[in-house]
C-alpha cells in the first residue's frame, strides 16, 4: 500500500481527479494519508476534511524562510510515511531540503508540453505566442521550475478564436485523465528513471 500526500493552494481538482480514481479502484493499493495546503480557505483543503483525510493548513507567515517551512511539512509527510507527493495546484516553490527528502518521489501537473512555457499563466503564454497545440504535462519535481523529468503528456488542440479560459478548460479534462494514471504507474512501480529519462512498463 503506497501512502499519498497531496500539497494544494486552490479547489483542487487534480486532487479530487486522484482520489476519485483511487476510490473507484483504477489506482489500487494506494490511498491519501495527508493533505497540506498554504491556503487555509482552499477548496480542496475543505473537500478533503469532509472526506476524513488528515487536512493540514500550514501558515507561510509564521516561518521566516521558505526552508524552515518545507521543514515542518517534511515532518509532517514523514509522520505519515508518505512514499509519493503529489503536487496539485500547489502556488509555492519546493525547497532544495524538500526536492531532496523525496528525490523522484514528488509530482506535479504543467498546463503545456514542458519545456514550452514553464511557470505561470502557461495557457497564455501558448495562445500569445501562436503554437496550434498545447497540452499538459506530468513531470517529476526537481530543483528547478517545471523542468523535471517528464512522466506523461497529453496534446491538445488550440482553436481559432480559443479564450484562455477556453484552453484552460479543455487541457484541464485532460490533466485529470494523466495525473491519475501517471499515479497508478508508479504505485504500480511501472516507472524508471535514467538519467532524465522516464521508461514506463507497459506489459
Amino acid at each position: 500500500m503506497k501512502n499519498i500526500a497531496v500539497l494544494l493552494s486552490g479547489r483542487g481538482s487534480n486532487f479530487k481527479a486522484i482520489y476519485s480514481s483511487i476510490e473507484a479502484g483504477y489506482i489500487a493499493d494506494a490511498r491519501i494519508t495527508t493533505v497540506v495546503s498554504n491556503k487555509a480557505e482552499a477548496p480542496g483543503l475543505q473537500f478533503a476534511k469532509d472526506r476524513g483525510l488528515n487536512s493540514y493548513f500550514v501558515n507561510p507567515s509564521e516561518y521566516g524562510s521558505r526552508t524552515a517551512y518545507d521543514t515542518v511539512i517534511i515532518d509532517i509527510l514523514k509522520s505519515r510515511k508518505t512514499d509519493l507527493v503529489c503536487l496539485a495546484g500547489y502556488m509555492k516553490l519546493l525547497s532544495a531540503k524538500f526536492v531532496d527528502t523525496f528525490k523522484n518521489r514528488i509530482m506535479n501537473i504543467h498546463p503545456s508540453l514542458l519545456p514550452s512555457f514553464p511557470g505561470l499563466n502557461a495557457q497564455k503564454q501558448a495562445l500569445d505566442y501562436g503554437v496550434k497545440i498545447s497540452g499538459c504535462t506530468v513531470h517529476f519535481v526537481d530543483k528547478e521550475l517545471d523542468h523535471g523529468p517528464i512522466i506523461l503528456q497529453k496534446a491538445v488542440e488550440i482553436k481559432e478564436n480559443d479564450t484562455v479560459n477556453d484552453l484552460s478548460e479543455r487541457i484541464l479534462k485532460e490533466e485529470h485523465k494523466i495525473y491519475p494514471e501517471a499515479v497508478r504507474l508508479f504505485v504500480e512501480n511501472r516507472l524508471t528513471l535514467h538519467n532524465r529519462k522516464v521508461n514506463i512498463d507497459y506489459s
